[in-house]
């Protein structure tokens, strides 16, 4: 199959390998027989995932403990929106 490429300030084209690993992880979470995305936001199972992306990215970008790290939705726009709003003083 002839992937295209894709140049676009959304989303990327992924290789065709972790889309596979996807797919099959849809179907059943590491054996737990339920998708990732029918598993509980309160559960064990989505808290040992948290655990593991924030581990990852920490390791990844090299960001110490000392820091936080925040999984956001919002896209570009929400994240240009938060630029000023980190200057605005309590209560206004």
């Amino acid at each position: 199959m002839q992937r295209k490429k894709n140049f676009f300030a959304g989303p990327s084209v992924m290789p065709v390998e972790v889309l596979q690993e996807l797919q099959a992880q849809i179907l059943d979470y590491n054996g737990q027989g339920l998708s990732m995305i029918e598993t509980s936001h309160r559960g064990g199972l989505f808290e040992d995932l948290h655990i593991q992306a924030l581990s990852l990215v920490r390791e990844l970008l090299g960001i110490s403990d000392e820091y936080s790290v925040f999984f956001l939705g919002g896209g570009a726009s929400l994240q240009f929106s938060m630029v000023p709003m980190n200057f605005l003083r309590p209560n206004t």
